[in-house]
């Protein structure tokens, strides 16, 4: 008799667990990432008296490809363009609490006495909120359109970045056994790079891959495809000394940028859920419920500097932004708890062998306890925001509220600052991506073609590919921003101003010159001044040359054709103006949509007579209907199936408004009957006497009097499939129905009845 892989047996009990466990939970309202956790620990070995896991080893397998999948999902939602649009409060916001939670961290570890590198470690751990727990709080109390929410994902997503981060440096001191400034700084550097390229490659190819393969990617090929990118940059990173981790998050804010990111993201959520839940249980296999009884006091510790630590740091990071006091206290007590990333930097530390194992289990069930209060501290924020406003003394509150309002207005850029910030991004960007293709050239095209073509020929012919190749980046590097408004402003306003300007010009030419001495020089076995003299030439042609002009010009359109296509389509389809959100809420006000349900009993109903200003003190400012926006409706539009209403109205009149309707939904479903109809296909005989005899069947007005349909009519051993109206019935003839069982009943007996309402 055969017997079943160890593999496979582990996975039923780690399925059948977690499926038994997490219905429990979601009876009791709790978050399913808790019972994978607890499923965890009834699967793994600290449980003895049922069927458990037998090896753990091949689990983690399972659970490193669970990793992938779940920062694959995270970078899809992530983006670095959303990055760059969060704004000012969350950048700070978020710096704030990585710092502060870091420093509590770890100087709560040192004081538990458990060395350095497990209070670096445990640092890392708790300076991250959970993205997922957050999400579906806020879900479930519908807190998503409130004006504090926007502030928190903000947060969030500058806290993802920070964790990849995190990652790759924590990584890095485990190697090394210490912290070396210069070290450091060199994992930084090699990490921005990284970023840099694949985001700049990715962007200029996938898109535009994706837009050609459009009409050959339905659901399955959509999934393999995308499956296949991640792991093919999970490899390229790899490669590179990063994370397999790193690699997923950034294929993943890669494909966000794409117009089917949504589609993507839907397709591979299955998977996800799948590789998440092994994950999540494998968390919980290495919790040993005796451990944790043992390290009851540091849990009980660690926990309240979590929720302490949070709602401090935070509140202090968005009020340093300058936003009011209450949005700030309301985004502290909403990320008061750690989640996915502090279990998963804690796996890197038990992987590289520099965490001690009592750690992981610790600050698992931190991030339970915290998870478990997470909406009970978000429902806090209201009562300590009254507490707050009798507390903190009157002065302080009218200088607070100035510096908010202050910290709002738009102050304008000089020339100058725009035009120096555009050149550093442009000039950081080309220049990373030429030297990372410079460096694979240079370590695997090279030698391949050099091997091939021996001597001068094959070095010669290598260097021409490598400069044709770069040679667009160089141009940008040099002539971007060389004809722009800002640089014609200083140009013209000033002539001390043209110094400056020139030295620019011609430190950009100097850094080119170097970039293509490097290829050169190791190519060519020549002098220096012959080096120089190459690198000289080849930039000259590269600024005369008309077609590399033409070239570069459309590798940019190219570029931000596809970085802006996801965005633009967006915009079309959104029904809220992001730019017009962002200005309301400076105000205190605040735009959401809101859809009219199928069964809604406002239905049919003109604003008028619904009176939502009145009732609920909000505004209909526009009614999406399909591809048509109605902007400012009048009170005599109606509502059907399906609008989107676009509302602007305070936090309260909105939560208010949201109550309103969900109230009057379910009223309308209690009181309407619930009685369902089934169609079936009956038959009958014409008998003697009936009133149908001698009528056709559009006389006997079986479909419009009874909404019946006549498929059939058998006579004697003739029969008459789908008979036309002017068909008369006979006695005796068997009629085919198809309709409600009650009204066939009553056609049979020659009677027609009206159609319900």
């Amino acid at each position: 008799m055969s017997q079943i892989p160890s593999l496979i047996s582990d996975l039923a009990v780690i399925l059948i667990s977690a499926g038994l466990v997490t219905l429990l939970f979601k009876r009791l309202k709790q978050p399913v990432v808790l019972g994978y956790i607890v499923a965890g620990i009834l699967a793994g070995p600290s449980i003895t008296q049922i069927p458990t896991v037998t090896d753990i080893e091949s689990i983690r397998i399972w659970a490193d490809i669970g990793v992938i999948f779940l920062l694959f999902a995270l970078g899809l939602d992530f983006s670095f363009k959303k990055l760059m649009k969060v704004g000012g409060t969350a950048v700070i916001g978020a710096i704030t609490i990585v710092i502060g939670m870091m420093t509590l961290g770890y100087t709560a570890g040192l004081s538990l006495g458990w060395g350095h590198m497990n209070s670096l470690f445990l640092g890392g751990m708790l300076s991250m909120s959970s993205t997922t727990i957050i999400f579906k709080a806020f879900d479930d109390m519908g807190l998503r359109n409130q004006r504090f929410a926007g502030v928190v994902f903000g947060i969030l997503v500058v806290e993802d970045l920070f964790a990849v981060l995190l990652m790759v440096l924590l990584s890095t001191l485990a190697v090394s056994k210490h912290v070396e400034g210069m070290e450091l700084l060199n994992s930084v550097v090699k990490l921005g790079i990284f970023l840099l390229f694949c985001f700049v490659i990715g962007i200029y190819l996938i898109p535009s891959f994706l837009k050609k393969a459009r009409t050959f990617l339905n659901d399955e090929t959509l999934l393999i495809v995308s499956l296949g990118l991640c792991l093919g940059m999970v490899i390229i990173a790899t490669k590179a000394g990063f994370s397999s981790a790193l690699g997923a998050f950034v294929m993943g804010s890669i494909l966000a940028e794409t117009i089917d990111a949504e589609h993507i993201e839907h397709i591979i959520k299955p998977v996800k859920d799948l590789f998440g839940a092994i994950f999540f249980v494998s968390v919980g296999m290495l919790i040993d419920p005796a451990l944790l009884w043992e390290y009851k006091i540091p849990i009980l510790i660690l926990t309240l500097v979590v929720m302490v630590g949070q709602i401090l740091f935070a509140g202090f990071g968005v009020l340093l932004s300058g936003q009011p006091v209450k949005i700030a206290i309301q985004s502290g007590f909403s990320l008061a708890q750690i989640g996915e990333f502090a279990f998963i930097i804690a796996s890197l530390g038990l992987t590289l062998g520099v965490t001690d194992n009592f750690l992981y289990p610790i600050v698992v069930a931190v991030s339970v306890v915290t998870t478990f209060f997470t909406p009970y501290m978000i429902r806090m924020a209201e009562p300590a925001c009254r507490v707050a406003d009798r507390v903190i003394p009157k002065s302080w509150m009218k200088f607070l509220e100035r510096y908010s309002s202050g910290s709002n207005t738009i102050r304008q850029k000089s020339a100058w600052n725009k035009l120096l910030k555009a050149l550093v991004r442009i000039v950081g960007t080309y220049t990373a991506v030429t030297l990372v293709l410079i460096f694979i050239w240079l370590q695997f095209v090279a030698p391949f073609i050099m091997k091939e073509l021996p001597g001068i020929r094959g070095a010669g012919i290598s260097l021409v590919l490598i400069l044709l190749l770069i040679a667009p980046m160089l141009r940008a590097i040099m002539m971007k921003k060389n004809h722009s408004a800002e640089f014609q402003q200083l140009w013209l306003d000033n002539k001390y101003n043209r110094g400056p300007l020139v030295s620019l010009i011609i430190l950009r030419i100097i850094l080119c010159i170097g970039l293509v001495m490097l290829p050169v020089a190791r190519l060519l076995n020549a002098a220096v001044g012959i080096v120089l003299a190459i690198a000289a030439t080849v930039i000259v042609i590269v600024i005369l040359s008309k077609q590399l002009k033409r070239q570069s010009i459309l590798m940019e359109r190219h570029f931000f054709s596809n970085l802006s296509a996801r965005e633009l389509e967006n915009e079309r389809k959104a029904p809220i103006n992001q730019r017009f959100a962002n200005h309301l809420l400076e105000r205190d006000l605040h735009l959401a949509d809101f859809e009219v349900k199928q069964n809604s009993p406002s239905m049919g109903k003109t604003l008028k007579e619904l009176n939502f200003r009145q009732k609920c003190n909000v505004n209909i400012v526009t009614i999406i209907r399909g591809e048509r926006r109605i902007n400012i409706p009048g009170g005599e539009e109606r509502l059907y199936p399906f609008d989107k209403l676009v509302v602007v109205g305070a936090d309260d009149d909105l939560e208010h408004f949201r109550q309103y309707l969900v109230e009057r939904y379910k009223k309308a479903q209690t009181n309407k009957e619930q009685t369902v109809h089934e169609v079936n296909m009956e038959q009958f005989i014409i008998a003697e006497g009936s009133h149908l005899i001698g009528r056709t069947i559009l006389e006997s007005g079986i479909r419009d009097k009874s909404a019946c349909l006549v498929i059939g009519i058998e006579r004697g051993a003739s029969s008459i499939k789908n008979p036309s109206p002017s068909t008369v019935f006979e006695e005796g003839d068997i009629v085919w129905i198809v309709g409600e069982h009650e009204k066939v009943l009553r056609l049979s007996e020659g009677k027609t009845v009206a159609i319900d309402n």
